[in-house]
């Protein structure tokens, strides 16, 4: 690769380094669930997605090259136990497919935002549409399937509308008007999102022996469950039938699959992640009721991810992102 004259910016590499680090750890994921597929369709898409992972960990692996940046340790096939049993049936690869496109798609347009290079750009650009191609065709095979759970339907509007009180916001004696539809788009994909991670937990807790991990996750698993019981609740206060769980089982399986560190690091993705797009739904949910509960999760959530912020650097598992130079001290 030829060098570029333009140095990287700080948000360039910031990007790359970051991407370096979650496509590492799909590909550790994406390996495991590939080894023990039956089905023929998920194994073809699982098949895309490590195609396109390993190409972007060679393109950031050659940026990096030509930039004289050491290369993260990111995560290798040390990370993962190919001869530990399958601790997921076949679905749940697929929704892990599914799952991880949309957290791309959120990731890549934040990133490509912050980008000036036009190699970068390029390369963020090419993610972009991977990951939208991942994304179409796992949903399409989760509808071919009967997997996939549709966001709730409203009747069309048959007119434009403006909102005519404050009471829109907060209510009238504890009574709150319907929810909107962004409120609800926002509802949904929240319970979805918890319902992969309970199952995630129910799988790693029973093959992780570390007590204190196995307590982490055992905590995760029950922040996961209240926010799926809270927002099901609400869904049928309002009229609708709540969202149903698809059989998407765990195995027996009782030996870990993946490492310590690289669970633990999951985790911290993930945690960081929701509070994302936690973040967003508060910003776009115009009921208190909501509001005030979304608030109450994102300070629920950065404790729990604090507990494993604190576990990773006890452990000495959590890599340091790239950092600017402390002028302080070269001053002395």
């Amino acid at each position: 690769m030829a060098k570029n004259t333009i140095r990287l910016t700080s948000a360039e590499i910031s990007g790359l380094w970051t991407s370096y680090m979650n496509n590492t750890m799909a590909w550790c994921l994406t390996v495991y669930f590939l080894h023990h597929v039956k089905d023929k369709e998920i194994k073809a898409i699982l098949q895309k997605s490590l195609k396109t992972t390993t190409l972007r960990i060679e393109k950031i692996t050659e940026i990096f090259s030509s930039e004289n940046i050491p290369i993260p340790d990111g995560f290798t096939d040390k990370d993962v136990n190919l001869h530990a049993p399958p601790l997921f049936y076949d679905p749940y690869a697929l929704n892990f497919v599914y799952i991880t496109g949309r957290m791309d798609l959120i990731f890549y347009s934040f990133a490509i935002g912050n980008i000036a290079r036009l190699d970068i750009i390029n390369f963020f650009t090419e993610a972009i549409q991977d990951a939208t191609n991942l994304y179409k065709e796992a949903t399409t095979l989760l509808l071919s399937k009967g997997l996939y759970n549709r966001a709730p339907s409203i009747p069309y509007p048959t007119t434009v509308k403006y909102i005519q009180k404050p009471s829109y916001i907060n209510g009238l004696i504890h009574t709150f008007r319907p929810l909107n539809v962004n409120e609800l788009t926002e509802i949904f994909f929240n319970i979805e999102r918890n319902y992969f991670s309970v199952l995630l937990c129910i799988g790693l807790i029973q093959v992780v022996e570390d007590k204190e991990i196995k307590n982490y996750l055992k905590k995760g698993k029950k922040i996961s469950e209240k926010q799926i019981n809270f927002f099901q609740d609400l869904l049928k206060q309002e009229g609708f039938f709540g969202i149903v769980s698809n059989n998407i089982e765990v195995t027996e399986a009782k030996i870990s699959p993946f490492s310590d560190k690289l669970i633990m690091n999951l985790f911290n993705s993930l945690n960081s992640m929701d509070i994302t797009l936690i973040g967003h739904a508060l910003s776009t949910s115009l009921r208190t009721d909501l509001s005030l509960e979304y608030s109450k999760l994102i300070v629920e959530i950065l404790a729990y991810a604090e507990d494993g912020f604190n576990l990773l650097v006890e452990r000495q598992w959590l890599e340091e992102p790239p950092s600017a130079p402390n002028r302080k001290e070269l001053e002395k």
